[in-house]
């Protein structure tokens, strides 16, 4: 097994997690570990080959990327703008089906809620855009070709970050009011963690649902749960494993790991694990969003 270590990929930060559950997504010749340190780093796994090669290779084009069934025009639907109606969801829906990477629809909103303007839900991985923008348009803003190098200096670490909000749900990009609050990221990371969203499909409301046996939390994308406290809003829990795995099985490993039992945690290769924080608005007007992380184990 050919493996490459990924400084630049450590478990504690959340789009560096689901960049390197991504780089699997794109390849299914990739597998993922992480190591056992202090800080658990990504691991790429390849039987034959050089993990970054591979991943080079399976960069997705501009071409892919400009096709994707979350784009706001498709042949013979409805419009998809950042509210969209119902309808426009139903039909976009029913024709991208057996698309490939219909789960980019998926796991971005959902029919399974509707607001009082007969808008979907988007998912917590789908922040809010300015000035009408959507997650598409966040995608192609991120494209280039990278180089072998340009892969190399991100997992290690050092690769170049450029000004821009890239998905929008980054801590790390935000900086201070010294800089003027300029954003920077990495657009390799973010690419990857995109890719990494297609094992996270949107399932429920994400609000508390009154039953008649009282309060129960619905979750808007698999891999949030509630706080601890009732009132609070859902956190994002992800966890690492020493086995190197594909996209399948690490999906299979979400379906069987289960936060609030960490004596099982081992029983599945699981050694840590972290949980989001969210970024605290500045007033009522302020739309940012980013994800921190605390760790649980």
């Amino acid at each position: 097994m050919n493996e490459v270590t990924c400084p630049g990929l450590p478990a504690s930060w959340i789009n560096a997690w689901l960049a390197a559950v991504g780089a699997t997504v794109l390849s299914p010749k990739l597998r993922l570990r992480w190591t056992q340190e202090g800080t658990p780093r990504a691991v790429l796994c390849a039987r034959q080959g050089d993990p970054v090669a591979i991943l080079e290779s399976s960069w997705p084009s501009r071409t892919t990327l400009e096709s994707m069934p979350i784009r706001k025009c498709w042949p013979n639907t409805k419009d998809l703008p950042r509210n969209v109606p119902i309808d426009a969801f139903v039909s976009r829906a029913a024709a991208v089906r057996s698309d490939p990477l219909s789960w980019t629809l998926s796991s971005t909103i959902t029919d399974l809620h509707v607001d009082d303007k007969g808008n979907v839900a988007h998912a917590p991985f789908d922040p809010p855009v300015p000035r009408g923008y959507v997650m598409h348009d966040r995608l192609l803003r991120l494209h280039f070709n990278p180089r072998m190098e340009d892969l190399r200096r991100t997992l290690e670490g050092t690769g170049e970050r450029i000004k821009g909000n890239g998905l929008g749900f980054d801590i790390s990009r935000m900086g201070s009011q010294a800089d003027g609050a300029s954003k920077w990221i990495d657009p390799v990371v973010e690419t990857l963690a995109f890719f990494g969203l297609a094992l996270f499909p949107v399932r429920g409301t994400g609000s508390d649902t009154r039953t008649g046996k009282g309060v129960r939390a619905s979750k808007i994308q698999r891999g949030w749960v509630q706080g601890d406290d009732r009132q609070s809003r859902p956190r994002f829990a992800w966890p690492v494993w020493r086995s190197p795995l594909d996209w399948a099985a690490i999906d299979a490993l979400l379906d069987l790991w289960r936060i609030d039992r960490k004596r099982a945690w081992s029983r599945f290769g699981i050694h840590a694990a972290w949980r989001s924080v969210n970024y605290e608005a500045k007033g009522t007007t302020d739309m940012t969003r980013g994800f921190g992380a605390e760790r649980l184990d």
